[in-house]
């Protein structure tokens, strides 16, 4: 059986390398303790969206770009957020990125008083073909993996695009649930990559006249692992999350999420993590003909879907209006934001695209002081300069026009 793409041996296909993540719930503290500022002081790009070049200077404040429509504000958070792993903030394919009739690619740049000290930062790509990957320096030292960058900080963003998370598709959310996790466990990600490439192994073998057995089992017996592995992980982010919540005093602003999964295993938090990979092996072993006959895998971490609640009026997210949703993912991403500052003791950097479009001025100066209390720094755009006012001093302003920042 030798020669199958993907593949190789049963006995040498990829294992889970180990647990889902487990951090105590015991090691949130919520008290005036500040976690340590991480902060970009200068920031570099070449040929990245409409960017020719450009070359920032920064320093610890929050920095507010402002600027019409299409100047670029959204591709310089966007080349920031490549200072974490995957695609950025816009999922974007890295040939696309490239400016048009770039010859070599794209760089982004990033000085930072990091996590582990000052780091100098550079990723991009080289040469303008489909289907290549980026490349990661750190200190001018060719990075291993670009989960590296999690020693070093860590990026969250909130983006327009978002706003339809509570009723669009549940692979939005799903997605958006593991951008959660990778901020705390940057495994999650190979997780999820090697368990969807062993899907799609399970799923084309499934696909032959008189698939192998043999094969089957060794992959079914993989994603068991890995399956398994990325749903506790999932709803150990939950649950941290929650007990944030539950701890914290709000003041009304904005709300508080309650959370949940449901559509695979939905009853494993009472169940150990072994008897649960035993549990999804036979669903797997007892649905083949089943996905055979659907071309696709019906059950596994894929299917599940993030349920949100608003909290104080016990109703569903999809259920509460255009503003009442866009205050709660707000509420979600500043005490997830505030989670990963409790637990690292590093403040993440926060992106907010076009944060205060849809805040009246009273929950605009709430937000930026609750952004200041997270103790990192923010990028913040907007079309107004006057909406930012409310941060005064605390924030570098920038102009944005046509691929160009002035001050």
């Amino acid at each position: 059986m030798a020669g199958r793409p993907d593949e190789g041996e049963p006995g040498a296909l990829s294992p889970c390398h180990g647990p889902a993540f487990v951090l105590p719930h015991g090691k949130i503290e919520l008290g005036p303790a500040m976690p340590h500022k991480v902060f970009l002081t200068r920031l570099k790009l070449t040929d990245f969206r409409n960017y020719a070049a450009l070359a920032l200077d920064l320093d610890a404040r929050h920095v507010v770009l402002t600027g019409e429509n299409g100047a670029g504000k959204t591709n310089l958070m966007e080349a920031i957020s490549f200072l974490s792993p995957g695609r950025g903030l816009r999922r974007a394919a890295y040939a696309d990125v490239a400016r048009v009739g770039a010859s070599d690619g794209f760089s982004v740049f990033a000085a930072v008083d990091g996590m582990e000290g000052p780091v100098e930062i550079g990723t991009g790509t080289a040469g303008t073909e489909e289907g290549q990957s980026r490349r990661l320096r750190l200190n001018g030292t060719p990075a291993r993996t670009v989960d590296e960058l999690t020693d070093h900080l860590r990026v969250l963003w909130l983006t327009p695009a978002m706003d339809g998370l509570f009723t669009g598709p549940s692979a939005d959310r799903r997605r958006f649930l593991d951008r959660l996790v990778l901020s705390l466990d940057p495994e999650h990600g190979r997780r999820a990559s090697e368990f969807d490439r062993a899907m799609r192994s399970r799923n084309r073998l499934l696909a032959e006249f008189r698939p192998d057995p043999a094969w089957l089992s060794a992959i079914e017996r993989e994603m068991a692992g890995l399956g398994v592995s990325m749903a506790l992980a999932r709803q150990e982010m939950l649950g941290l999350l929650t007990a944030l919540v539950e701890r914290s005093q709000s003041d009304g602003t904005f709300p508080s999420a309650s959370l949940s999964l449901a559509g695979f295993l939905d009853e494993f938090h009472v169940v150990p993590a072994y008897d649960l990979e035993e549990r999804y092996l036979a669903m797997l072993q007892e649905g083949r003909s089943r996905d055979a006959a659907a071309g696709r895998t019906l059950d596994g971490p894929h299917r599940s879907d993030l349920m949100i609640r608003h909290r104080e009026k016990d109703m569903e997210a999809e259920r509460c209006s255009t503003g009442e949703q866009k205050a709660l993912l707000v509420g979600l991403v500043l005490a997830h934001a505030r989670l990963v500052g409790d637990m690292t003791g590093h403040a993440p950097i926060l992106l907010l695209d076009e944060i205060a479009a849809h805040l009246d001025e009273g929950r605009r100066r709430a937000l930026f002081g609750l952004v200041d209390g997270l103790g990192g720094q923010a990028f913040m755009t907007g079309t107004d300069k006057s909406m930012f006012s409310a941060i005064g001093d605390r924030g570098l302003f920038l102009t944005v026009a046509n691929g160009r920042v002035s001050g």
